[in-house]
Parts: structure tokens; sequence; C-alpha cells
């Protein structure tokens, strides 16, 4: 019940400040988002390859409200290219943008997004690697699967991520299922109205398990982006059934949360890939993650209260 709340104050500027200002924060927030800069972050791209994982990189930052801002993050994930070249890990490290802080929310805002998030794509194929568009509330989904078809023309492996809650996901699922697609499937992590949306927990699991398997039937890749282990085991079994080997769909969860299932999946010959995050623009990431989930609700407040 706690989560609309909380996405709510994830929009609140009072809220940003107040949480921003607890001392406690920050050692909650590494957690999640586990350095501010490239520089922070390469260390840990380099431990968890090391250890068998693949990742997907984000810059966080959202709600942008300039074309300068938009320049910036175009520039941001360019800086993190480059840094990615030198790794040289190809397709194990990919990066996942929103278009919300490439401008799609500005005048002109679908153009201005697509601009801004193409030379990125290419800078991404140019070191054997990709990038996926983060699906945003379900305003913007309409803009963001444009941009994507518009982008695959050029560059065929872009992924797009598709959210159970939206009644509007079981259709597109079919319509993204194809041969060559990428395609990431989350419960979603928005405050949606139910005109939209399922809900409860119950209807958006269902959906889940109803679209999931529409993409192992289908011919692109599918990405698992799920905590859940009934979900996890539901996946291997639609897998199965479709006859999809090992290297044929990916699990993917967010870093610092159920590490150790990363490395058990890994290690049974899954792809496992982890969704990082950093930047220095962190509270909007750092809300929706507690919102997602009671345990990381309880976490942050138990920490609030043993620092006093």
């Amino acid at each position: 019940m706690l989560g609309p709340v909380i996405l709510a104050a994830s929009r609140s500027d009072r809220m940003r400040r107040l949480i921003s200002a607890a001392p406690v924060t920050k050692q909650v927030v590494d957690r999640f988002i586990p350095g501010e800069s490239v520089t922070d972050i390469v260390p840990i791209i380099e431990e968890l390859t090391g250890r068998g994982l693949e990742l997907t990189m984000d810059v966080v930052g959202e709600d942008i409200t300039t074309p300068e801002q938009a320049t910036a993050a175009r520039d941001a994930y360019l800086a993190l290219v480059e840094r990615l070249r030198g790794l040289g890990l190809g397709e194990r490290v990919e990066m996942s943008v929103k278009l919300s802080m490439f401008g799609q929310a500005l005048d002109g805002g679908h153009e201005l997004a697509l601009a801004n998030v193409r030379p990125v794509v290419e800078a991404a194929a140019a070191i054997g690697t990709t990038v996926t568009l983060d699906a945003e509330d379900h305003t913007t989904l309409d803009s963001m699967f444009a941009i994507h078809e518009e982008l695959r023309r050029d560059f065929p492996q872009t992924g797009c991520v598709i959210q159970a809650y939206l009644f509007r996901t079981e259709a597109d699922a079919r319509r993204l299922a194809e041969a060559g697609s990428r395609v990431r499937l989350v419960k979603g992590a928005y405050k949606e109205p139910a005109e939209v949306a399922y809900q409860q927990k119950h209807e958006i699991d269902k959906a889940y398990v109803r679209i999931l398997r529409t993409l192992m039937e289908g011919e692109g890749y599918p990405m698992v982006g799920s905590h859940d282990p009934r979900l996890i085991s539901i996946a291997q079994e639609l897998a199965r059934r479709a006859g999809r080997k090992p290297d044929e769909y990916e699990f993917q969860m967010l870093y610092g949360i159920r590490s150790d299932e990363h490395l058990r999946l890994a290690a049974e010959g899954h792809r496992m890939r982890v969704y990082t995050a950093y930047g220095t623009d962190w509270y909007g990431y750092f809300m929706r993650r507690l919102a997602e989930k009671p345990a990381n609700l309880r976490f942050f407040a138990r920490s609030m209260l043993s620092k006093g």
C-alpha cells in the first residue's frame, strides 16, 4: 500500500530535499547506486564481469528542464562508451537509457530525444554493444516505441522495455516478439491510474506470465526483468517449453538486490545481466527501488533509525 505514496514522493521537491539531507541516506543509496562517475563505476564493471555476470549501465537522471541538460545527458553516455571501449567487453556491458533524460518531455521532445539518443546508439554499436530504451510512464510510450522502431532500421539490436502492469502491453509484446528484437519485461515502477494499469499484485503477476509466454514463444530475444523467485522459475519452464537454449534469453536484476541469486543463475549457465545505475541525480531512481519492494523500504527505515 505504501508503493503509490513513495512514487508520489519521488516527484516531490520537498521530499527530495528532506531525504537528500538525511545523514544516513548516502550509505543506503550506495547499496543501489555504487558510484557517481564513470571512474567510480569501472571497478564495479570489472568485478561483476569477472564473476561471470553481464551488465546494463544507466546514468541516472530523468527530470530535465532544458535542451542543454539533454545534451549533457547525451555526452555523459558518450563518455561511458569511451570508457567501455577501453575495457573491451563488447555486448557483456550494454547501456539503458531513459528518453526523458534526452529531452523527450520538452518542446519538440520526440525529435530532440531521437537526435540525442542516436549518437549514443551509434557509438555503442561501434564498440560491439547496444542500448535498451527504458519504459517510463504510459504517456511517453508511443514516442518511445516510435524512436525504437526508427533506431532499429540502422541498429536492429536496439532493445526496449515493456511493463506488465499496463493493459496495452500484451498487444505490444505480440508486435515486438519478432526475429531480432530484444525486449526486457518488467512489472512496472511508475504510479499509473486504474484506467490504464492493473493495480493488484496478483493481476500484475498473471499479466507478466502471459506476456512472458508470448515473448518466449516468439522469435525475439526475451530479457526477464524480475527478482521474484516464482517468476524466475516460470521463466525457466517457459523457455524450456519453447525450446530455447540458455543463451537465447537472459535474466536481469538490479544491482544491490538478490546478489547471491545473480551469481547462482550465472553459475547454472544462464545469462545474468545486472542493471547498474550511477550518477549524482539518484533520487527518482532510488525512490522507485523503495516503492517496488517492501524489503527495500524496511532496509532504508532500519538504517535511518539505527543512525538516529
